[in-house]
């Protein structure tokens, strides 16, 4: 009784501060409430779940709402974020045997282990606070699971354990979602320096930008790393890859890149807009995975009043507004980490080469609990520079990784909370002087009518080497401190009207020379299509900016069909290939025909056989660089050699034969019968679908259904090339109506929960294939009119 009193006086307190009014506690007919004790509040939060899914968060001070979204995440994402702690953490064997143990060492290697004051203290001020109250959120979900066992999520019964509780550190601590992947380009570049005998023949696979001449660093062998290049880049993955259930370890080969991780945003300004109001759009790409990447939420307490998106084992949110600033995030593909090649002491492994003796490696020794066996003793192995992740003992050489994210400050994402109260430009500048990893263009604009292109990045200062290879680890390509905060370009109001990213080599020619990194960029033709968009109405509508998020026209595809405008062919089946693909509007939507034969014939035919024409030997690869391939088109001369146009013309119409005869196969010999979307497909996959029947994967996952798009569309669509699986693209999209805040749209996909008992766990999968989207609602007024359910945390009684 006495505990019930108490929380009672708290909620009569909370009504009497007007942060949650009491008209807002009525419960309307039909409109659920549920009321939880949770430990460590000091006065109710209140929590209105919206229709779509979306938890508007109130609370009467900021430690409480991070708490309160900690609860929700634990809540709603529950699998999603146990399954990021123990792969972050290095614990999965725990629960699911011996077969994860590599999995765990990969990531315990890369962990934090520096001086965690330093860390803290690298942040803004309150975020060891904000840090241990979201951890006692996620906690206090676990004990009310811990008294509702039936609530248990279906994942945990089938793979037969219970959730951990967390520690405030562990957020910062874990780092393997970094999207910081310079060391597998830098071995696959020795790979290629190896096979074709000079480093430049490897722009056949990745281009350079800016342009530049890669070199062999001295005392590099490349050829020792290509022997070594696939068991390497297996240890590389176990450290950062996710974790999948079908083949119970989690492998990176020299054949496959890690998924490839984009963004598009663009911010537009009030005198551009047809409102008069500014434009904010952000649409994160990533793997296609289920529940989605990310996660919207709205945070209100007093000096904080956030909606939008964030990684939901992350506090806070970084893409979304404030009621005055709204802002979004791509990727800023910088070079943030390094490969080192350590030469062993041949009589002691444990020592390597260092100036001009040996150092001994750090040996870190820890219990590995492993489920049906007794713990193992894990040795970890750290040189001054980082992880040890490979040893090659035949030829006397170690692989370890320096990387950004091993520095006091980059835990991902978790800088956004110096950013979120942000009311000018500069005040979002500033706090992104803090902002580590992953490399991020931050846009924003406000009410105010201030937009702005601010990158964030912590960048090694590189001053003799370029990054683009490994390097000797024995001191000669030392770091010389980094690039960061004031050193990185930014843009305030330009002209134009509005600014746009899409993870494009967008350095100024200002700023090249500070060698921010050159092989990570994305092709530049969403960036070029998005500008196009922008650049093609004197004033655009809220809604251009929806269409252009669902935009498929595709730029390398008008590129390559005006080749094809000199080429005929006696053949009638090739002379039919060859008018549907020069009479295509060049928009690869999922009913395209010609959509169905471009796509197939550049992927799977017209890039692998200009690999084999210009790079004989050099067969570890069957994608080649998009620019280069188009520049090759364009301009034989400079790639073909003798009878280039004629070598050229080849390429194009044998290849063509070869995927026309691939479609037929798969779609009939009719080809206005043919659809892109009978080949390029989504399904979203709950994670352990591998791993239950077939009656328990259709009730799981989400598809198949047909999908539009390709890797260089604003809409974009990375597919598989064996089966054209859609397989990473933006499963979130929100575009911003500033100062209209209630005329915000968002979409999230299958849905905003991963509790496959959750209405919420697929409901928006048939909006998101449309390109519709629902309504961000930020109002109080406007949330509690579509408000679905109600749940109120109170102060846990002692």
């Amino acid at each position: 009784m006495r505990g019930k009193r108490k929380g009672a006086l708290l909620l009569a307190g909370v009504l009497a501060t007007g942060v949650i009014a009491p008209s807002a506690l009525a419960e309307p007919a039909g409109r659920s409430t549920t009321t939880v004790q949770v430990a460590g509040l000091t006065a109710p939060v209140r929590m209105v779940l919206d229709k779509w899914g979306v938890p508007h968060i109130y609370a009467t001070n900021t430690a409480d709402v991070y708490l309160g979204q900690g609860f929700n995440a634990a809540r709603d994402r529950l699998f999603q974020l146990d399954l990021w702690h123990r792969r972050g953490l290095g614990t999965l064997s725990e629960v699911l045997g011996a077969g994860y143990a590599e999995l765990d060492k990969g990531a315990r290697s890369v962990l934090y282990r520096g001086d965690l004051a330093k860390e803290w203290a690298a942040y803004p001020p309150q975020a060891k606070e904000v840090a241990t109250k979201f951890v006692a959120g996620i906690n206090g979900y676990l004990e009310w699971l811990a008294r509702n066992p039936n609530a248990l999520p279906e994942e945990f019964r089938t793979l037969g354990y219970r959730p951990a509780k967390w520690q405030p550190e562990d957020v910062v601590r874990i780092r393997h979602h970094a999207l910081v992947t310079n060391g597998y380009y830098e071995a696959l570049r020795a790979l290629t320096s190896c096979l074709a005998g000079t480093p430049e023949a490897d722009v056949i696979r990745q281009n350079l930008e800016p342009k530049h001449a890669a070199a062999v660093p001295q005392g590099l062998d490349v050829c020792a790393v290509a022997q070594v290049a696939e068991p390497l880049l297996n240890a590389y993955g176990a450290a950062v890859l996710p974790v999948t259930f079908d083949a119970g370890t989690s492998k990176i080969s020299v054949t496959k890149a890690p998924p490839a991780q984009g963004s598009n945003n663009w911010a537009i300004s009030a005198a551009k807009s047809a409102t008069g109001r500014p434009v904010l759009a952000d649409d994160p790409h990533r793997l296609m995975s289920l529940p989605s990447s990310r996660y919207l939420a709205h945070l209100s307490a007093p000096g904080l009043d956030i909606i939008g998106a964030g990684e939901p084992m992350i506090p806070g949110l970084h893409i979304g507004h404030n009621g005055t600033s709204a802002f979004g995030v791509t990727q800023f593909p910088a070079d943030q980490e390094d490969l080192y090649v350590y030469q062993l002491d041949p009589a002691d492994h444990s020592r390597y080469k260092y100036g001009d003796g040996y150092e001994s490696f750090r040996t870190v020794t820890e219990k590995l609990p492993v489920k049906g066996e007794q713990s193992r003793d894990l040795a970890l192995s750290f040189s001054r520079h980082g992880p040890v992740l490979y040893v090659d003992a035949q030829r006397h050489l170690a692989y370890g990784l320096r990387s950004v994210w091993m520095e006091p400050g980059t835990s991902p994402y978790f800088a956004a909370l110096g950013f979120q109260t942000a009311q000018t430009a500069q005040q979002f500048g500033e706090a992104l002087k803090r902002w580590g990893a992953p490399g991020a263009n931050h846009v924003y604009a406000n009410t105010a009518g201030q937009i702005g292109w601010l990158p964030g990045a912590l960048v090694p200062r590189r001053p003799n080497h370029d990054g683009l290879l490994p390097v000797p680890g024995d001191g000669r390509y030392e770091w010389n401190g980094f690039y960061s905060g004031d050193d990185l370009p930014r843009t305030i109001n330009p002209a134009s009207g509005w600014v746009a990213t899409a993870n494009e080599m967008n350095v100024p020619a200002s700023h090249q020379k500070l060698g921010l990194g050159y092989d990570a960029w994305a092709d530049p033709y969403r960036a070029q299509r998005i500008a196009e968009v922008l650049n093609g109405k004197p004033k655009l509508t809220f809604e251009d900016s929806l269409k252009l998020q669902n935009d498929f026209l595709s730029i390398p595809a008008r590129k390559i069909t005006a080749v094809l405008g000199s080429l005929t062919s006696a053949d009638p089946k090739t002379k039919a290939s060859l008018e549907l693909l020069k009479g295509w509007n060049h928009v690869a939507g999922p009913e395209s025909g010609p959509a169905a034969l471009y796509e197939t014939w550049f992927t799977k035919h017209l890039g692998p056989q200009f690999i084999r024409t210009v790079l004989p030997g050099v067969d570890f690869f069957t994608k080649p660089d998009t620019q280069v391939l188009i520049d090759a088109l364009e301009h034989p001369e400079n790639h073909f050699g003798a009878d280039a146009r004629a070598k050229r013309d080849k390429l194009l119409l044998d290849s063509l034969v070869s995927a026309r005869a691939e479609v037929e196969q798969k779609l009939g010999a009719d080809q206005n019968t043919w659809q892109w979307g009978k080949l390029q497909h989504t399904r979203f996959e709950n994670p352990i679908s591998p791993l239950v029947d077939e009656a328990a994967r259709k009730r799981l996952n989400v598809g198949p259904f047909p999908r539009g798009g390709a890797s260089d569309t604003v809409n974009n669509s990375e597919y598989e090339s064996a089966d054209f699986r859609h397989i990473g693209g933006a499963s979130l999209r929100v575009v911003i109506d500033v100062g209209n805040w209630d005329g915000s749209k968002a979409v999230n996909a299958p849905g905003q929960s991963g509790n496959p008992a959750d209405p919420h766990y697929k409901d928006l999968a048939e909006s998101w294939r449309k390109g519709e989207y629902f309504p961000l609602l930020y109002s109080k007024a406007a949330v509690e009119r579509n408000a679905e359910r109600y749940l109120i945390l109170v102060p846990k009684s002692s």
